[in-house]
């Protein structure tokens, strides 16, 4: 089986509420790859635009060129496209554009083999995958009634960003998510790097009485050490966000945090992210999954994975909850009480619906760049 082609297709899907935290969006832009073989089959994957459509889109023009003829069975050769753009090891800008192109050679993989990624990547050990109910910034009152919504729609554990605000404005909105949920249910909080050393020690001892599950990333990412540092003063866990795999073995030599955030785009491919998994799984410490806004193709390629790998035994990322459609035949995904079942189906198991494509694909060409541009709506 060869590649014979490679079609890219950007779109922007709005959001229900706008997301807000050091910036803002109104809505998630992703670039849809489909990719063609000689056989016939046809596999899809997705890149979310990080740190742009523009860029992705880019590097995908960079090196589609050499995956042309490629077999896409070879996997680790594919990934090996990074070398093209200058990275021996796919980070950073080019890495969810490659992760793309690996997510649609599975994709194929799996429809000619007749199976499930999910059976691919090690069988079963899940049937579903759970997710985080997000909560948009705002104000507390408004929080506190979503959050009750969530809860009341089954949803255990929820996510809030901090970090853009003065302190006691980010503990108050926990506060009010906290008492719209009521006790037993989860909080994850997520602060973006966006506080010092000093400011974290400040905030993190605040949120203690929150009962908060994780505190991802409250510190810069780039000093793994003052993370080590400040985790040897709170008693409120920390989660280390998106980063490389070696920088996660540096988290793990410093016990720098409680469990560590991976995702499949920052490390270039599926496999890779069970790869960061099986670290985590060495050091004894559960991973998680990051997004860095994914629609329905990608959130369901690592829900295979993820229901194939051990360690992934708290609620991942998603932003299920922020938006009001997808690009999917049936629409946005169907959870239950926040969980997410597996797909049946060869392969990813989901299948484009081209007349939202063709609509989001539009928006995105009158106004897609302003989604992350522009904070969210008041």
């Amino acid at each position: 089986m060869r590649i014979i082609g490679i079609r890219h297709i950007p779109v922007a899907v709005p959001f229900h509420h706008g997301e807000r935290w050091a910036s803002g969006r109104r809505g998630l832009i992703s670039v849809l790859i489909e990719i063609d073989t000689d056989e016939g089959i046809t596999g899809i994957g997705e890149a979310p635009a990080h740190p742009s459509a523009e860029v992705v889109l880019a590097v995908l023009r960079s090196v589609e060129r050499f995956a042309i003829g490629e077999d896409p069975f070879r996997t680790e050769r594919l990934a090996k496209l990074g070398e093209v753009v200058g990275t021996g090891h796919p980070v950073g800008a080019t890495s969810p554009a490659l992760a793309a192109i690996d997510m649609a050679c599975w994709d194929i993989v799996g429809k000619a083999c007749g199976q499930p990624l999910v059976n691919l990547f090690g069988g079963r050990l899940r049937e579903e995958v759970e997710y985080l109910h997000q909560i948009p910034t705002g104000a507390p009152e408004r929080m506190r009634e979503l959050a009750a919504q969530g809860a009341a729609a089954g949803s255990e554990s929820f996510h809030v960003q901090v970090g853009a605000d003065a302190l006691g404005t980010d503990v108050e909105r926990v506060a009010a998510v906290r008492d719209g949920i009521g006790p037993g249910r989860s909080i994850r909080v997520d602060a973006n790097a966006a506080w010092s050393p000093a400011a974290a020690l400040r905030a993190l001892r605040a949120l203690a009485p929150y009962d908060i599950e994780f505190v991802e990333q409250p510190v810069s990412a780039r000093n793994i050490p003052e993370m080590a540092r400040l985790r040897a003063h709170v008693r409120v866990p920390l989660l280390a966000g998106q980063l490389c795999r070696a920088s996660q073995l540096e988290v793990v030599r410093l016990g720098a945090a409680d469990a560590i955030s991976v995702d499949n785009a920052l490390d270039g491919g599926l496999l890779n992210m069970k790869r960061a998994a099986g670290t985590c799984e060495a050091a004894g410490i559960p991973a998680v999954k990051h997004s860095l806004g994914e629609l329905g193709v990608a959130t369901c390629a690592a829900a295979h994975l993820i229901a194939a790998t051990p360690g992934f035994d708290h609620a991942n990322q998603s932003y299920r909850a922020l938006l009001s459609d997808d690009v999917l035949v049936g629409g946005p995904l169907r959870h239950r009480g926040g969980r997410l079942r597996v797909p049946d189906a060869p392969g990813i198991g989901v299948e484009l619906d081209r007349d939202r494509l063709a609509r989001y694909a539009e928006l995105y060409q009158v106004a897609g760049e302003e989604f992350e541009a522009a904070g969210p709506p008041s």
